[in-house]
């Protein structure tokens, strides 16, 4: 098979396992910090034998840049925490739509970590994000579920945004498995004080059918598009891997409607539209705006 179309072929199945993680708030019957510690325990243990196994070495270049994986951990903890709070709050759909409003969110962010400027084309996506979010939500208050899992999302989002624009600036010179390996081990100690009495609940995370399910987690819907990723870069474009990487919601929402039950609201699959569209211009916008530059 030609390189290209199998790195597209892993590209896509990396978006569609990532967009499967979404299910497990639902599937799993634990809160959302318990199953973010359980999904994090054989995500580490995967991805550094990956890494291993790849040949890489495990230790960092600079000592101060295992503090910075540090940060990038305890964000990354929480950004998870939040992703699978809002979906149990909400719904899926809701939740992972939600989510997909961080390509805006880092656009307008950019300016406190680079010397990038705000343009009007990125005051209208926000704009289209926010008309996307406002139909979403069924009522302006956070004592209604649903808005406060869209609420929570949007947190959620904007820790992806930071956390993703600390990485790019201090640590994108090491590979996506081995970057994510750091990050996952830090997740794991910052939560094992917080994880609940049900996590070793017999019942609960105990249960053969939990337990394989956060093993499934871990492994297969988190390390595994991880490692994906560096293969599929090979011998595609960033930009290629951004737009591809946009249709994460449509994957999550499918999988909702077809292996939950879920049945969206056509104001929600509205607002989806918008805020995935917002997400594909600034995608599309950002690599066209470096391009011009490096030219």
């Amino acid at each position: 098979m030609d390189p290209v179309k199998k790195s597209l072929i892993n590209l896509h199945l990396t978006v569609m396992l990532l967009g499967g993680t979404a299910l497990f708030s639902k599937l799993i019957p634990l809160s959302a910090l318990d199953i973010t510690f359980g999904r994090s325990l054989p995500a580490f243990l995967f991805l550094f034998a990956f890494v291993k196994l790849s040949g890489e070495s495990l230790r960092l270049n600079q000592s101060k840049d295992y503090f910075i994986a540090m940060g990038l951990g305890m964000i990354m903890a929480v950004h998870w925490v939040t992703y699978f709070a809002a979906m149990q709050y909400s719904s899926v759909s809701v939740g992972i739509i939600a989510l997909f409003t961080f390509p805006v969110i880092t656009v307008l962010l950019e300016p406190f970590f680079e010397k990038i400027a705000i343009v009007w084309q990125d005051i209208v996506s926000a704009l289209v994000v926010l008309v996307g979010i406002f139909m979403i939500v069924p009522d302006v208050s956070l004592e209604n579920d649903v808005t406060l899992g869209v609420a929570i999302g949007v947190f959620s989002a904007f820790l992806y945004a930071i956390r993703n624009l600390m990485h790019r600036q201090y640590f994108s010179h090491y590979s996506g498995a081995k970057a994510m390996a750091y990050q996952i081990a830090i997740i794991c100690p910052c939560l094992v004080w917080f994880i609940s009495d049900d996590f070793f609940s017999v019942e609960k995370a105990f249960d053969i059918n939990s337990a394989l399910l956060l093993l499934l987690l871990g492994t297969v819907f988190t390390a595994l598009p991880h490692a994906l990723v560096a293969t599929a870069l090979k011998h595609l474009r960033a930009k290629t891997f951004s737009l591809v990487a946009c249709m994460q919601p449509l994957y999550g929402v499918v999988f909702a409607i077809v292996l939950l039950g879920e049945s969206p609201t056509w104001q929600t699959l509205a607002g989806g539209i918008l805020v995935i569209s917002a997400a594909v211009y600034e995608t599309v916008n950002t690599h066209r705006q470096r391009n011009k530059s490096e030219a």
